[in-house]
C-alpha cells in the first residue's frame, strides 16, 4: 500500500519486533513515527490511508522514553558550578556523552556557589531541544545556596546564604535571573521561605526540599505552598525519627493537599543508599521515586581528583568524597546504572525501573503530555535496550543519536 502523503510529506518509520512501554506494560506492538512524534497508526490507516515509508527490525529489543535526568552537576571532565570561558562546549560535551547512557533531557545542576558564579553561569544556559548534538536541557537544577549549615554535604559553608528581608528579592540577587531555572533546591525551615516557595512556584519553578533540618510539619507546610520535590531523598537531611519522620515522613503525609504528588529523588547506585532504604521508600510511595544521578564531573573518568563547584572531590573506585574526607559528594554513576540497581535492589517491574527515570521525572516538571511516555503526538524521544536494560540504541525526535556498536545488538 504506498504512502499516502496528503498530511505530511516527512517519512513515516515503523519500528517493528520490539516490547514498548505504554500504559505501565511493555506490549508487543509496532511504534510508528513521524516528523519526531509518536504517531497513531490507526489515524493514519483510516484516516490518511497511509502506511510505513522504512520498517525497521529491532531484534526483540524493549522500547522505552528516553531518561531525564533532573540532578546532574556534571561529568567526563566538566563541573557545570565552575564559571568557565568554554562553558558552553563543556555542556555540549555532556549533553552528546551522556546520550550513551539513555538520556535524552536533563537538568544541569550547579551546587552552592558564590553569586558571581551565578551571575556568570546561568545566561550560558539555554532550554533547547535534544538531537544528534546531544540531549535536550529542560532548565537548571540550583541546588543550594538557601540550605542548612548542618546538612551542607559536600556544598562550601562559606557560601551558604540565609533569606533576609526581602527574601524573594534576595534570591533574585543570588541568581541574576531564573529565566533558565526549572528546579531550586532550598531547605524549607528557614525563615521567610514560605513566600519564596510561593513566588518560585507561580513562576512555574519546580521547588524541591533538600540539604535540611526541617521537621515533618515544616516540611508539610513547604508543600501546602507549593513545594513537590525532595533532593535525593534520606542524603542530607534528619533520619527518619518515628517520632518526627523529618522530609522523609512526606512520602506518607496525609497533609499533603488533593491533586497534589510530592516526588522525590533517589540515588540509586548502590552508596548513597542502602538497598533496605530504597525499597523502603519506594514500597511507601512507588509513584514518586524519580531516579537521579547526582554524577560530578569525575563520572566516566579514572578515579582521582576532580572538582564539584569551590570543592575538591575524590574518586575511589564508586565512591566520590570532599577530598581528605568521609563526606560523600556527588556520585560517578550513570543513569542506566541506576536504573538496573534499582530494578535489582527493590525487585521491581521492568516496566517500573523504566518509568522512575522517564514518566516519574516528566510528572515532575509537569512535561509529561510531550516527554516520558511513548503515548500518540508525544516526543519521539526513545531507547532500544535489552533484557538487561543495557541502552542498545538512543533516538531523539524520531532520529537515531547513538546507537552500540553492531557487536552490541
Amino acid at each position: 500500500m504506498p504512502s499516502n502523503k496528503s498530511v505530511s510529506d516527512a517519512p513515516i518509520v515503523q519500528f517493528t519486533n520490539c516490547r514498548i512501554l505504554r500504559s505501565h506494560q511493555l506490549q508487543r506492538e509496532d511504534l510508528w513515527v513521524r516528523e519526531g512524534k509518536i504517531l497513531n497508526p490507526e489515524k493514519l490507516f483510516f484516516d490518511e490511508k497511509g502506511s510505513a515509508d522504512i520498517q525497521l527490525d529491532c531484534k526483540d529489543s524493549i522500547i522505552a522514553p528516553g531518561f531525564i535526568d533532573v540532578q546532574i552537576n556534571g561529568g567526563f571532565g566538566v563541573d557545570f558550578s565552575l564559571a568557565t570561558d568554554d562553558f558552553k562546549s563543556g555542556i555540549d560535551l555532556v549533553s552528546q556523552k551522556i546520550l550513551s547512557h539513555g538520556v535524552t533531557s536533563f537538568c544541569p545542576t550547579l551546587v552552592t556557589s558564590p553569586p558571581s558564579v551565578y551571575h556568570q553561569v546561568l545566561p550560558q544556559i539555554s532550554i533547547r531541544n535534544g538531537g544528534a548534538h546531544g540531549a535536550g536541557i529542560l532548565g537548571a537544577h540550583l541546588e543550594g545556596p538557601f540550605i542548612s549549615k548542618e546538612k551542607k554535604g559536600a556544598h562550601p559553608e562559606h557560601c551558604l546564604r540565609t533569606f533576609e528581608e526581602g527574601a524573594f528579592q534576595d534570591l533574585l540577587a543570588t541568581y541574576g535571573s531564573l529565566d533558565c531555572v526549572r528546579i531550586v533546591t532550598l531547605a524549607p525551615e528557614m525563615k521567610r521561605s514560605s513566600e519564596v516557595i510561593r513566588e518560585l512556584t507561580k513562576r512555574g519553578i519546580c521547588v524541591s526540599l533538600g540539604h535540611s533540618v526541617a521537621n515533618l510539619s515544616q516540611a508539610e507546610e513547604a508543600v501546602q505552598h507549593g513545594a513537590t520535590f525532595i533532593t535525593h531523598l534520606f542524603n542530607a537531611m534528619l533520619p527518619f525519627h518515628h517520632r518526627d519522620p523529618g522530609i522523609v515522613g512526606l512520602l506518607t503525609s496525609d497533609k499533603i493537599p488533593a491533586g497534589q504528588r510530592v516526588f522525590y529523588g533517589m540515588i540509586s547506585d548502590g552508596i548513597h543508599t542502602n538497598p533496605a532504604a530504597l525499597r523502603i521508600a519506594h514500597r511507601a510511595h512507588p509513584k514518586g521515586l524519580v531516579l537521579v544521578t547526582d554524577a560530578i564531573a569525575g563520572m566516566g573518568l579514572a578515579p582521582g581528583r576532580h572538582t564539584l563547584g569551590q570543592q575538591v572531590v575524590e574518586i575511589d573506585g564508586l565512591n566520590t568524597y570532599i577530598a581528605g574526607t568521609k563526606t560523600l559528594s556527588g556520585s560517578v554513576a550513570t543513569m542506566d546504572t541506576c536504573v538496573r540497581h534499582f530494578q535489582e535492589a527493590t525487585g521491581c517491574s521492568v516496566e517500573t525501573a523504566l518509568e522512575a527515570a522517564s514518566l516519574h521525572p516528566a510528572q515532575l516538571l509537569g512535561i509529561e503530555h510531550k516527554k516520558g511516555t511513548l503515548n500518540y503526538d508525544s516526543d519521539a524521544d526513545f531507547l532500544m535496550l535489552n533484557d538487561g536494560l543495557y541502552v542498545q540504541a538512543t533516538y531523539i525526535a524520531g532520529e537515531e543519536v547513538w546507537r552500540q556498536d553492531a557487536l552490541g545488538m
